[in-house]
């Protein structure tokens, strides 16, 4: 198969794009008890160092509360591999994270996520004439 293909994990279909500014990596469906390891380790093949990574969970239909286990692995790896993320969730995201009283760092859109980590590379360039000059 050609292009890029959707690994389907048990009611949960997940996509990676790797872009400019980030990898971004979006899963579709239902994420629950029985498929949320699968996913997890899926994702997690797309956290890479020095490259910003975008979680888009926009299309969730569903999201158990053990799903939270795969933001709090995406989490884990980011830091171990020093690169920023974000995440962008539906509804039903929104609402576990509520119900458990737990923040992620977030966007409204993939597109808002990008921006975000354009601006944040500008601003690393802008620094790094001053990280170079001597006095």
């Amino acid at each position: 198969m050609y292009g890029n293909p959707t690994f389907d994990c048990g009611g949960a279909e997940i996509r990676a794009h790797c872009r400019q500014l980030a990898t971004v990596v979006t899963v579709r469906g239902a994420l629950n008890d029985a498929n949320v390891e699968c996913a997890t380790q899926y994702v997690r093949r797309f956290i890479l160092a020095e490259k910003p990574f975008v979680l888009d969970l926009s299309d969730i239909t569903s999201f158990a509360g053990e799903a939270l286990s795969l933001l709090f692995a995406v989490d884990d790896v980011c830091a171990a591999a020093g690169v920023e993320w974000s995440m962008v969730p539906s509804r039903s995201v929104e609402q576990t994270l509520h119900d458990y009283d737990i923040e992620f760092a977030g966007a409204g859109s993939v597109p808002e996520a990008l921006n975000h980590f354009a601006d944040a590379m500008v601003a690393r360039r802008q620094l790094l004439p001053l990280l170079t000059k001597t006095a």
